[in-house]
């Protein structure tokens, strides 16, 4: 059998289930058009471990709302910690049957709040705030776990996270280092990747950035196909995918499931949840779960759904889309009570009557009868067929899974990333550069009018305290902004182990070295030379590493506050509290000497103040002023006005041990904060 025929008889197998929808004669379309073979049907990436199946028995769920609402907005609301997961209970999913094979697609539809994304979270062990009543899921006979879940099951979300700055094809090679096996050449991951390009139809755009709502990119679709084959990789026997057509065309919405539908054939049990697809969405599926309010009200092949719903009475208009017809049907109006009570009372309806005529049988489908059951499960029957000599087949040992790369691995490749995203984000590189330089240029400028003259003692001060102190606030700003736009992908990222907090760690933190370094480069060296200070290179030397480490601190409280706190607003109002309290008691608003006790300790932490004492220290000990008082000029040491500003106590390379201990102690806690505090973006609750 050739090619041709092959793509011939799929559109035919395709035709008939849709005409079976509507009990039309096989051939007559409703459209001639509406149907078309794909250019390329091959398997390329085809999974090949044992067939999985997946089973859901007798699962009754319940959700604690009050566990939903997030922890701020319940102190927004004056609740005591002991109140704060008080609230109703509600069963999101009662009494769920349904069991999948490898080889089939099966679609969770149904009207918002009927449970479907509660059913994909339950399956991959990332429920929240709920508990189990009674049931158990199953994968080849085995209670899921989280480490089962981890080795079999891939989970792709509702919202694409990916950086926006990498190529469709960097993305997936900078994943495939981390994803798969160590014993894997470098030759063999570049031929995985090329291979997920192609399965996914991503060839036109693989050298493409994939970019976001702010960066232009990919399309929406290909976007979605990117984060399908960042868990296609490593090659997962079960496939979940949460609202994966959700913010597409209806054109890209239909290639992609035609694509998860191609997948499901290699050997892989695809599950997805979806709102009302349309009818040639529909017709691809091999098994429909229709839930209302947590029940079920059908579960059969999705040939066969309007049949059954034909049969206790409810039957779909003809030329209208089943998914649509029957979602509706199922919803709850909560318009008025009547409405509300009519619709509850017919869906009990609905789901008793599918329960008594499925409790009874193996899988919980319903079907038309034995004979016909064997001609529409098609998927079933791939499963065992032989792959033609013409398809691409890429073999990988399930074992291989738990031998991933770890420790420097990991950290090599996630700086490697870090690095390439960010240089390749010129507008913003662009925009910090030209802020540090006019900053220093405005403040340059404004001292640039003594001319080769020698500033006054007052006038240095104020330079020196104000050019440790202004930048450190637009840094700590830009950091809050950057890392909690990161922080849903790092988020995902670390839940499905994709490398540890260590080497996310070190690779950020050192990663971020180069930028820091030139952005306090074009902002410290104009300012020094206009406003002509201590003209000595190694004072120049001291002076610029001081604001470094100045600079830096900010930056590392910055990270501190976006991996505590769960929202930008709240990291931002926290990291400015925090600034505001280390430049009051910076020692130039105020002397030291002269601030009470709480003040007074919280001096010993600010890094202004180590910074300014430092610069103090830098500028004035080696140098003399000149004062004219009438006819009399006196000469200052430097040192005695290092004394009067109370700036001598400590020496000067104690300063640079406590700033370089104060950054040190930001990122003890920024690490711990990683570690031990979920990085939930406010999306994710």
């Amino acid at each position: 059998m050739d090619r041709t025929d092959v793509q011939s008889m799929e559109l035919v197998k395709r035709q008939e289930r849709f005409a079976s929808f509507h009990g039309l004669p096989v051939g007559v379309m409703p459209g001639e058009n509406l149907f078309v073979p794909e250019e390329d049907n091959s398997l390329y990436f085809t999974y090949s471990g044992s067939p999985n199946v997946l089973e859901v028995k007798d699962l009754h769920y319940q959700v604690n709302l009050g566990a939903q609402i997030p922890w701020y907005e319940k102190l927004a609301e004056f609740k005591m910690p002991w109140e704060w997961n008080k609230g109703n209970e509600t069963s999101t999913i009662r009494n769920l049957n349904v069991r999948v094979n490898s080889g089939q697609m099966l679609a969770v539809i149904g009207n918002t709040g009927c449970g479907r994304t509660s059913l994909l979270d339950i399956i991959t062990c990332k429920d929240e705030g709920g508990k189990i009543r009674s049931g158990e899921i199953l994968i080849n006979g085995i209670l899921i776990n989280k480490h089962l879940v981890k080795k079999c099951v891939a989970h792709v979300r509702q919202d694409d996270q990916l950086l926006p700055h990498l190529t469709v094809r960097e993305t997936l090679s900078f994943i495939s280092k981390l994803r798969l096996p160590k014993s894997y050449s470098e030759e063999q991951r570049k031929k995985r990747v090329e291979e997920v390009i192609a399965e996914l139809r991503l060839r036109p755009c693989a050298n493409t950035k994939v970019g976001n709502e702010f960066t232009r990119g990919v399309s929406g679709g290909e976007r979605r196909r990117v984060s399908i084959g960042v868990q296609l990789l490593w090659n997962p026997g079960i496939l979940i995918l949460d609202e994966p057509t959700s913010g597409l065309d209806s054109f890209t919405a239909h290639n992609l499931v035609i694509t998860l539908s191609r997948l499901a054939r290699g050997n892989r049990l695809v599950i997805l949840s979806i709102h009302q697809p349309r009818s040639d969405i529909f017709q691809l599926f091999d098994i429909v779960l229709l839930l209302s309010s947590g029940t079920t009200i059908y579960s059969g092949t999705a040939k066969d759904m309007v049949q059954y719903f034909s049969s206790i009475g409810y039957p779909c208009p003809r030329y209208s889309n089943p998914a649509d017809f029957y979602v509706d049907l199922t919803s709850i109006d909560k318009r008025t009570k009547e409405q509300e009570a009519e619709c509850l009372e017919r869906t009990r309806f609905l789901a008793q009557t599918f329960w008594d005529k499925v409790k009874d049988s193996k899988d919980f489908l319903w079907k038309v009868s034995n004979e016909e059951n064997k001609d529409t499960a098609p998927s079933e029957t791939c499963v065992n067929s032989p792959i033609k000599s013409s398809e691409k087949v890429i073999l990988m040992d399930a074992r291989e899974a738990d031998q991933l790369p770890q420790g420097f691995h990991q950290f090599s490749v996630l700086i490697r990333r870090h690095i390439s995203n960010d240089l390749r984000d010129l507008t913003t590189l662009l925009i910090h550069g030209f802020e540090a330089l006019l900053m220093s240029l405005l403040i340059g400028f404004l001292y640039y009018g003594q001319g080769g003259n020698q500033l006054s003692i007052q006038d240095t001060i104020a330079l020196l305290f104000m050019k440790g102190s202004l930048t450190p606030f637009a840094v700590v700003l830009d950091v809050v902004a950057k890392c909690h736009s990161e922080r849903a992908m790092l988020f995902h990222e670390l839940q499905d182990g994709l490398y540890s907090v260590p080497s996310y760690f070190f690779a950020k933190v050192i990663g971020e070295l180069p930028e820091h370094f030139v952005f306090v480069v074009f902002y410290g060296v104009p300012i020094y030379w206009l406003a002509n200070l201590n003209p000595e290179p190694v004072n120049f030397l001291l002076n610029l590493s001081l604001l470094f480490l100045m600079v830096y601190s900010s930056r590392a409280m910055a990270l501190w506050m976006s991996a505590l706190l769960p929202t930008m607003q709240m990291s931002s109002f926290l990291s400015n509290a925090l600034f505001t309290a280390t430049y009051l008691t910076g020692g130039f608003i105020i002397s030291l000497g002269n601030l009470w006790t709480v003040p007074y300790w919280i001096s010993f932490v600010s890094f202004l103040r180590w910074g300014f004492e430092g610069l103090m220290q830098v500028q004035f000990t080696d140098l003399s002023y000149s004062l004219s008082l009438n006819n009399f000029t006196i000469t200052v040491p430097g040192k005695l006005i290092i004394k009067n500003m109370e700036m001598d106590s400590y020496p000067l390379y104690l300063c640079y041990l406590v700033l370089i201990g104060i950054i040190a102690g930001f990122l003890v806690l920024y690490f711990i904060s990683l570690k031990f505090i979920k990085q939930k973006s406010s999306q994710d609750w």
